[in-house]
């Protein structure tokens, strides 16, 4: 888990896209992704950080999946309110992490795992004014 997130730390295509502000935004959704597979999936399951070119007519983005094999979520929605938390935690880092991200889904079958997709889109920066 430590790996993906220093790759989205560093990853030059990444740093080149998104300001030091959304970077650190960036490496804390992974941060708290994989936290949760180790936390909640039991260490079963893994991170993918992958960027995506063009996919819908918005242009090229970010996309970091956590898939575990853990209990899965009994109720998605819940899971996104601030404050739940089944493990004892303030229960903000998913509620966060949707904050943070332009989209975050959940895939989740109680007892067979979740697999949870959070996407950032590069926004479109002002060309720099020639004096």
């Amino acid at each position: 888990m430590q790996a993906a997130v220093l790759h989205v730390q560093t990853n030059p295509r990444l740093c080149a896209s998104f300001g030091a502000a959304e970077m650190t935004m960036l490496a804390t959704v992974a941060s708290e992704l994989g936290r949760n597979i180790l936390k909640y999936g039991g260490a079963n399951g893994y991170l993918l950080v992958s960027w995506i070119d063009e996919a819908t007519g918005r242009g090229p983005m970010i996309e970091i999946k956590a898939v575990d094999y853990g209990p899965g979520f009994i109720d998605v929605q819940i899971a996104l309110k601030d404050h739940y938390s089944t493990g004892g935690t303030l229960g903000l880092g998913l509620p966060g992490a949707a904050r943070i991200m332009d989209t975050l889904e959940i895939d989740s079958k109680p007892g067979a795992g979740a697999v949870v997709t959070a996407r950032k889109w590069v926004k479109q920066r002002a060309e720099p004014r020639r004096t």
